[in-house]
């Protein structure tokens, strides 16, 4: 796993890099005493695990870690106790304070290793398709997906609490790369996850309170998949 370890004081963070280059599945990829460059290290780097600071005097650390969009698995590491029930509600890995022996240290990481694989074992199994968006092949894990709405030479993919990718290709071109078992077309214009569908009403469904047309030729195909799905 890629780490980096964010601490203003140079003899704790000096430490902590010696100590981690004990433990084989660790590699060190940057170290750095100011908190406010860790976003452009996360971009310049493919980072697993961060070691964190809380009691910084630029930015506190779990402000930091609230900051971040998508952070690493996160290990704090502080001085001070009484952060130790705001730092889980962050769901971080382990709670460390200074000075640190090594056993505790080895044991946080293993917690973070084990985590990290199981993480890696499920994105392995979450199916995906690749679709060209903004410039770039941008992937969808299929579970992610609510429902996909047809514009004539595009198509809107809508994620569920996150923006709608939208990708330059037809409906049923896509419709083609979705799992047969997970999503059903339900109108000419519109495809849905049958797992996301909130309720069915005469003709239309919703799905995350948006409401979405049900095509009269596709209602009874719907109403027959519901009802062997027993929902």
């Amino acid at each position: 796993m890629n780490c980096i370890i964010i601490d203003d004081e140079k003899p704790a963070l000096e430490l902590l890099e010696d100590n981690l280059k004990q433990i084989p599945y660790l590699t060190v990829v940057a170290t750095c005493r100011n908190p406010l460059l860790l976003p452009s290290l996360l971009e310049q780097h493919q980072v697993d695990l961060l070691f964190l600071d809380i009691n910084m005097p630029s930015l506190n650390g779990l402000d930091l870690l609230k900051s971040l969009k998508k952070p690493p698995l996160t290990i704090l590491v502080t001085a001070y106790q009484e952060y130790a029930i705001d730092s889980f509600e962050l769901d971080v890995v382990d709670y460390l304070l200074k000075p640190v022996p090594f056993n505790r240290l080895l044991k946080a990481t293993n917690k973070a290793l084990e985590r990290h694989q199981n993480k890696q074992q499920t994105q392995q199994k979450e199916p995906y398709v690749f679709v060209n968006a903004n410039y770039s092949l941008v992937r969808v894990n299929l579970n992610e997906i609510s429902f996909v709405e047809g514009l004539k030479d595009y198509v809107r993919i809508h994620i569920l609490r996150a923006k709608p990718i939208v990708t330059r290709m037809g409906l049923k071109a896509l419709e083609e790369k979705l799992e047969s078992t997970q999503f059903i077309r339900v109108h000419k214009s519109y495809i849905v996850a049958l797992n996301k569908i909130d309720a069915i009403q005469k003709t239309q469904l919703i799905i995350d309170g948006q409401e979405i047309p049900i095509g009269l030729g596709y209602r009874e195909m719907l109403l027959q998949h519901i009802a062997n799905k027993n929902l």
